[in-house]
């Protein structure tokens, strides 16, 4: 059985910026208080991203030592004070609240600044394979226009924001063709995306799907300089392309990407707005993303190597409660 006091629990966390392979180290630290407006959970799963490697190198900087691991799921262990729509023992997932915090959801314990309700039927495990991939899709999608009809290409529908992005598209009613490599293909067609293969003439084969111009372009896709096919299959026009995979690229051609849209935009509503309708479609067997491998918090750097090869092929997951049941 794990050993864990009643005051300290394990976090995979860093002490300064660099590589995270070099920085990052599993340690024990004081299990944290909630606070207003916040609650802790018993940390049952926790997602790993890029995102969380960016971290590591020094993207938004804050106090140290910081945690990694944004997406979680678990049981309510504390409410703080002001918090009313959740009580001690409730399955909830969201969003670990990481910022000026010396822990998040890589550890046995969390703070959350964002929950919701696990719904009757959908398990902790896959719930914490939502939150980013939901928030990132959904909110790239508002800022292009969730309108039925509309026709959309995604490019990289493989990545989790994008196989969120195209159920998104589809659930509103939209028009999808997709960009995506052998592993998800099949199922994306099944979910009723048109779905073409990456690289060379991706612009031919779009433009033959799709029989015209798209409307909207969401760009999720590790940069390999297609951006300027995607202005093409827009119609020319840069500002009906969005990409949150490649800023660096983007203001060149006048691609708008996630780090110049409108911050007033960028509000809780719009990032977690849609999550309970799409809990509850995952607990219905309508919507998900995929899980590529799961694993015990000691083997965080199992899943830290396979992340940092670009090819996950789905969300990785730590498992603290795991090991408290060996």
């Amino acid at each position: 059985m794990a050993d864990h006091t009643a005051a300290s629990m394990r976090t995979v966390r860093f002490h300064e910026y660099g590589e995270p392979a070099a920085v990052l180290r599993l340690e024990t630290a004081p299990i944290p208080e909630p606070g207003p407006g916040r609650i802790r959970i018993a940390v049952h799963a926790c997602g790993l991203a890029p995102a969380d490697w960016a971290l590591c190198r020094g993207l938004f900087p804050g106090r140290l030592p910081r945690g990694i691991g944004c997406d979680v799921s678990g049981t309510v262990e504390a409410v703080g004070e002001g918090v009313t729509d959740v009580a001690v023992g409730d399955p909830v997932f969201g969003t670990a609240d990481y910022a000026g915090r010396p822990s998040a959801g890589a550890a046995d314990r969390a703070v959350m600044d964002h929950w919701f309700a696990v719904p009757d039927g959908l398990e902790l495990t896959a719930a914490a394979a939502l939150p980013m991939a939901l928030s990132t899709a959904y909110w790239h999608l508002s800022r292009l226009g969730l309108s039925e009809g509309r026709r959309i290409l995604i490019n990289g529908a493989g990545t989790t924001i994008g196989y969120a992005a195209v159920q998104i598209a589809l659930t509103r009613g939209m028009r999808v063709i997709a960009t995506a490599g052998e592993t998800f293909a099949e199922r994306l067609r099944n979910l009723g995306a048109a779905v073409t293969a990456y690289g060379d003439g991706l612009a031919e084969r779009v433009k033959t799907i799709a029989d015209g111009p798209v409307d909207v372009v969401f760009d999720t896709a590790p940069p390999s300089g297609a951006l300027p096919d995607l202005v093409k299959l827009a119609g020319g026009d840069p500002q009906r392309v969005l990409t949150c995979s490649d800023p660096a690229a983007a203001p060149q051609l006048g691609v708008r990407d996630s780090f110049h849209e409108d911050p007033a935009a960028f509000t809780p509503e719009q990032r977690f707005g849609a999550f309970a309708e799409f809990a509850q479609l995952a607990a219905e067997g309508r919507f998900s993303v995929p899980v590529s491998g799961t694993f015990p918090l000691d083997q965080w750097r199992a899943a830290l190597d396979i992340s940092l090869t670009g090819r996950a092929r789905g969300k990785l997951l730590l498992l603290p409660a795991a090991e408290a049941l060996v």
